[in-house]
């Protein structure tokens, strides 16, 4: 048998319905034998593949004419059941039979077609299913292009700013979080190409206010702080810092070299589930921890001093500092210890550190983190560092750390607090607490040291008051000058801001910023004290020509020159050093006296008053201050020696 007559064989046992076969099995168990034979031999009598291909072709027509009598009585039994009820009727067979044959040979034929006509229709959906694929492609496309077309209709290019009455309107209604930012994004879009995106009349100064009032809305800053932040920065990158803020910092530790190796700390730590990594580049002993599966504050390893937790910020001031072996180092503000242990450290638990914390309640966490972290060169004190001078003597260390007290503008997503909390009168306050301290740290420092005579300056805070204003005023007070830090990152301190001009050295001076260093806002400068002696006749000249930071003021700069010790006075305890008045006052005397010598025709006096007016325009105040000390060592001799001739009595 062919391999076409084998396939409608297949085709036509397959095409009968479960009915039919059951309809054919009881006609077959009518049947006589030699129909069962017939069927067994047709079904079980197996040829080759060979012999069927090699068989004429009239031992096929028999097979097939057999087949179509077997399929045909199973047919015929079907309709010949329903037509004689069950009796055998041979002309019924016959003409079943035929009728078989007709339907074989036309299905025969059909079926040859119907083989095209399945692929011809698979074809053709694919093709229908891909043009309606097509089609609702070309029609998405064209409708979002029409929906761009109505958007841009809708919404023009040019950015109005909100009248007045729909601000008060907004007033009255809660924020509208979405409005908001799509207005501070249009804003910005504006602001980056002013000149051909302004609204026609519209300022800047208008757009900036705008900008001001709906970050501060959106954000929760008050108007102080959201105000010095835009003048500080481009407003692209104003944002771009806001969001830093939102965001927490990375969970910092420092390894304690004292007990252990980074490599060490960080496998025992990856055994106990802690996902962590070096912290970068420039630090040899920090690691960065992602997550961890057991508290990282309380582990067996933070109980036995193996690292500390501390913010990557924090690094930055000691590494500065660069403090050696065999060193006298103070740390003027301690607490909680984290500088100082790392100082402890550096120094291998050699020198003196005299660790110092103003505010009594903090000494329990200081001295437990010493002891933890198995420092033993470090003695704690509890003074106010503006009197520390007097205690530990002036030109008696190597260097001195001060991580100065601050507004914390740089660490507000530590503490959201700031952002509504501090006000100009907070900036001032601090600002005047840090020129104080950083002046009795230089008088604490030699200038002589063999190994130190440096100074480092740092805080926590963004305000240019608490940095750049800070160094500028101790660089015209003392003889000290600005040196690099060593940190090779982090952005330039500033020169020049608005109205005020810093000392140019100031850009040795370094910012970070959560937004571009991914750590709290912090600021390092490191000061070389160039001579033990006090400036003269150039304090007061560089008082005319003092800049304070805009939230200082006239006043801000009397009281710091009153504060300032003035060349000449004698100190309460005696222990100021320098000329005195009187003898400032006949060198001034004396250099006019050689001036108008020079001069031939001489200087009047009324034009030498001038001048003395010019060049020191806090000339009333410092004799006033110098008619009180006087009176009070005159009050204090006179009680000395009524004590005495008490005593004496006795």
């Amino acid at each position: 048998m062919s391999p076409a007559a084998l396939s409608k064989k297949k085709g036509l046992k397959s095409s009968l319905s479960p009915a039919a076969l059951s309809k054919k099995k009881g006609l077959k168990s009518s049947k006589g034998p030699p129909k069962k034979k017939q069927k067994g031999d047709l079904f079980t009598e197996k040829r080759p593949k060979k012999a069927d291909i090699s068989d004429d072709s009239d031992g096929s027509d028999e097979e097939v004419k057999e087949l179509v009598n077997f399929d045909g009585d199973e047919e015929g039994s079907d309709s010949g059941s329903d037509l004689l009820s069950g009796d055998d009727d041979p002309l019924a067979d016959d003409f079943l039979q035929g009728s078989d044959d007709e339907e074989e040979i036309s299905g025969s034929d059909s079926g040859a077609g119907s083989d095209g006509s399945d692929s011809d229709s698979d074809d053709s959906d694919i093709e229908r299913k891909s043009r309606a694929l097509d089609e609702r492609r070309a029609r998405e496309e064209k409708d979002a292009e029409e929906e761009l077309q109505t958007n841009i209709a809708e919404e023009s290019d040019e950015f109005r700013l909100p009248t007045e009455e729909e601000l008060e309107i907004e007033a009255n209604r809660p924020p509208d979080l979405q409005n908001l930012q799509r207005r501070i994004q249009e804003i910005i879009r504006v602001l980056s190409n002013f000149k051909d995106l302004r609204q026609e009349g519209a300022k800047r100064k208008d757009y900036i206010e705008q900008l001001k009032l709906d970050l501060s809305s959106y954000y929760g800053y008050n108007d102080f702080l959201m105000g010095v932040l835009i003048e500080m920065f481009p407003v692209n990158e104003l944002k771009e810092l806001i969001e830093a803020f939102e965001k927490p910092r990375p969970i910092c530790l420092r390894t304690n070299t004292l007990k252990t190796r980074r490599r060490d700390l960080a496998e025992v730590l990856l055994k106990r589930g802690v996902n962590l990594d070096p912290l970068s580049k420039w630090s040899k002993v920090g690691l960065v921890v992602y997550d961890s599966q057991v508290p990282i504050g309380a582990t067996p390893e933070y109980m036995a001093g193996l690292y500390m937790l501390q913010s990557a910020s924090s690094f930055l001031p000691v590494m500065a500092l660069a403090p050696q072996e065999k060193e006298r180092i103070v740390d003027m503000a301690a607490a909680p210890g984290g500088k100082t242990t790392y100082v402890a450290a550096l120094m291998k638990n050699t020198g003196i550190i005299y660790a110092n914390e103003m505010k009594e309640p903090r000494l329990k966490s200081l001295t437990a983190n010493l002891n933890r972290m198995g420092v033993s060169n470090t003695i704690v004190c509890n003074y106010d560092g503006r009197e520390l001078p007097k205690v530990l003597g002036v030109n008696s260390v190597d260097r001195v750390l001060l991580d100065a007290p601050c507004s914390g503008t740089g660490v507000i997503s530590k503490d959201e607090s700031v952002k509504t909390s501090k006000s100009l009168e907070d900036i001032e306050r601090s600002a005047q607490l840090q020129k104080q301290l950083i002046l009795n740290a230089i008088d604490m420092v030699d200038a002589n040291s063999k190994s130190g005579g440096y100074i480092v300056y740092s805080t926590c805070s963004m305000m240019i008051a608490e940095n750049e204003a800070v160094i500028d005023y101790a660089l015209k007070k003392r003889n000290v000058k600005l040196v690099p830090s060593g940190l090779d990152f982090g952005r330039p301190g500033f020169t020049r801001f608005r109205e005020h001009r810093f000392h140019p050295s100031l850009d040795k001076t370094r910012r970070f910023y959560p937004h571009v260093n991914n750590m709290d806002g912090f600021f390092v400068a490191k000061l070389k004290k160039v001579s033990n002696a006090l400036p003269t006749v150039a304090a007061a000249e560089a008082a005319e020509s003092i800049e304070q930071a805009p939230v200082s003021g006239e006043k801000d700069a009397v009281e710091s020159v009153e504060e300032a010790p003035v060349s000449g006075e004698k100190d309460v305890v005696g222990e100021r050093v320098g000329p005195s008045k009187e003898d400032s006052n006949k060198k001034n005397n004396a250099g006019l006296k050689k001036q108008a010598h020079k001069n031939g025709n001489g200087v009047s006096e009324p034009a030498a008053d001038k001048r003395k007016e010019r060049k020191f325009p806090f000339r009333k105040e410092v004799p006033r201050k110098a008619e009180i000390i006087k009176a009070r060592e005159e009050k204090r001799q006179a009680l000395r020696g009524t004590k005495r001739k008490a005593g004496g009595s006795k």
